[in-house]
């Protein structure tokens, strides 16, 4: 794995795939949710699953504002943060599974010598908690959290910094995405996208290039075809 501080050498043959975390690679929802929950229950705010949905895949600040409205102080967010990821971390500790068909692809990339990165808006510590459970962490040669970036998803932010981080065009990167805001930050960093349903119905993931209800659905082949030219 990368530290990002020298990109690999860029090859204009090579094709990536960006991977997102949550929803994605690990079936972590459950857990996300009654840990905010339980946060904004503690601040007088009721969060619905509604609620939780509309904001999955975005990053604590973002989901901070849009339940408490904007104005929160900083220290406070950070507060609300590291209480709600403890929650979480909590929680989900030795109960993290796999989604159908992630860890497979990922081993069927690997074979065929396509470069891996992850690009999530968690903190690391979540991402170094399911990577390890999983076991899945040298299947990834850069993995990008949510606090590197200044701006979450919609944002592109992070998916620019894992191309960058590959040593890749953004063009020649796919990113497996199942939250609308990621999918919109895929399309806007000029990537391909694959969105799985995990989250969202299929009739809001458009915007993606193929959407797959599981990534059993997935091969090779059939991520490498998605590719222009």
């Amino acid at each position: 794995m990368t530290d990002g501080s020298s990109p690999l050498a860029v090859n204009h043959q090579t094709k990536a795939v960006i991977w997102d975390m949550d929803g994605v690679i690990a079936d972590t929802a459950p857990y996300h949710f009654r840990a905010w929950q339980e946060t904004f229950r503690q601040r007088g705010a009721h969060y619905s699953e509604a609620a939780f949905r509309r904001n999955f895949g975005k990053r604590n600040d973002a989901i901070i504002e849009n339940v408490l409205g904007a104005g929160v102080p900083a220290a406070e967010v950070a507060a609300i943060t590291a209480e709600k990821e403890e929650l979480f971390r909590r929680r989900a500790a030795g109960m993290i599974k796999p989604l159908p068909g992630a860890i497979g692809l990922m081993r069927a990339l690997r074979e065929h010598g396509i470069p891996q990165a992850m690009g999530s808006s968690a903190p690391i510590e979540n991402i170094e908690m399911v990577t390890r459970e999983l076991g899945i962490k040298g299947f990834f040669q850069a993995i990008v959290s949510g606090r590197e970036v200044a701006e979450g998803k919609p944002s592109p932010q992070v998916f620019l910094l894992a191309a960058k981080k590959l040593g890749v065009r953004l063009q020649d990167c796919l990113v497996i995405e199942d939250a609308l805001a990621g999918v919109s930050a895929a399309k806007r960093a000029g990537m391909t996208c694959i969105a799985v349903t995990t989250s969202n119905p299929r009739a809001e993931l458009g915007e993606a290039d193929l959407v797959v209800d599981s990534l059993e659905e997935v091969t090779v082949d059939k991520l490498m075809s998605l590719f222009k030219g």
